[in-house]
This record gives C-alpha cells, sequence and structure tokens, in this order.
C-alpha cells in the first residue's frame, strides 16, 4: 500500500490578499529547489511571474541560476496580495511524481478554513486540470467550472468568487 502525504507548506496567506492561487499538490521534496510553492526548476511559475511583471524571467532566481529566491517571492506576492496554497491537504503519489494523472486525493483543502483567513479574496486561480477540478469539488454543485482564458463565477458562503484556471506552469507534465 502506498504512503500517504500529508501536505508539507503551510498556506501562504496575506490577511489582505485579494486573490488565491491554487495549484495541486507539490512535487516530492528531493526536487525542491526552495521551501515554498512551485519549488521545483522545471515548474515555470515564478519564471512567467518574472516576465509578466518584471519582463525577466530569470527575476525570481537566484544569482546562480539554480534556485528561486523564495524571500523576494514571499515580499511579491505579499505586496501584490496573492495567496498560495493547494487543492490538495493529503494525497497518495501513485508514480512518485506531481503529475496530476499520479496524484490521489486523499482529503482536499479545507476551503472554508482558508478563505476565513482571506477576507477580501473574492477570485481563485487554478493551475492544472486536477487543481481545477478539485476547486469546483468544493463548491456550490451549480458551479460552472472555468475553461482556460475564461471566467466562472460562483457564490460561496455569501462571498461571489471569480474563478479563473490557467493551464500547468510545469514542463514536465505539459
Amino acid at each position: 500500500m502506498l504512503p500517504i502525504e500529508t501536505h508539507p507548506l503551510p498556506p501562504f496567506a496575506p490577511p489582505h490578499a485579494t486573490l488565491l492561487m491554487l495549484g495541486s499538490f507539490p512535487p516530492p521534496r528531493s526536487r525542491w529547489k526552495m521551501n515554498f510553492y512551485y519549488p521545483n526548476l522545471q515548474n515555470d511559475m515564478w519564471r512567467i511571474f518574472g516576465l509578466v511583471f518584471f519582463e525577466d524571467k530569470n527575476y525570481f532566481l537566484q544569482p546562480e541560476g539554480k534556485d528561486f529566491n523564495d524571500e523576494l517571492i514571499r515580499d511579491f506576492l505579499f505586496h501584490k496580495g496573492i495567496a498560495i496554497s493547494d487543492t490538495a491537504q493529503q494525497v497518495i503519489r501513485l508514480e512518485g511524481n506531481a503529475a496530476d494523472k499520479s496524484l490521489q486525493i486523499v482529503e482536499p483543502v479545507d476551503l472554508n478554513h482558508l478563505l476565513a483567513q482571506l477576507p477580501d479574496c473574492h477570485a481563485i486561480m487554478t493551475t492544472g486540470e486536477l487543481a481545477t477540478s478539485t476547486l469546483v469539488s468544493l463548491l456550490p454543485p451549480t458551479t460552472k467550472t472555468p475553461r482556460i482564458g475564461v471566467l466562472s463565477t460562483t457564490l460561496f458562503n455569501g462571498r461571489t468568487l471569480d474563478l479563473y484556471r490557467l493551464p500547468s506552469s510545469s514542463r514536465a507534465y505539459p
């Protein structure tokens, strides 16, 4: 029987955040280049943020280019009001990696608890198919699954939420 893994990171939840970004689950720790979300160099999330906000895909890399600068990333996210977590709290890795098809979610994130920490959050962005389907399973049954580039809106515990779906940012699992 494969072991159940519990998420190793707490949510990054600045109380003033207006956007919550949700992935599925981090890769095995042996692949990490920092102790934060999207820690794998095979994942382009921080390069995308660098390009979009600073016109420099290497903006969030350490000078030698082999690790991410998690302090710079945290500071950036805090000032932009972006919270980050994952949709799975516990998983079974079927193949020892973080590919959506290789993760069996045992326990999803406690969305009620997470959003209670983010009173100003009215937008959730998911990165990848598993994160999106897991999020939608936690929302009211009338919630339409957002497609890439197409906004979906739902009401959750009296709060209107705009839902956005992005493709995976991992080159390992496009």
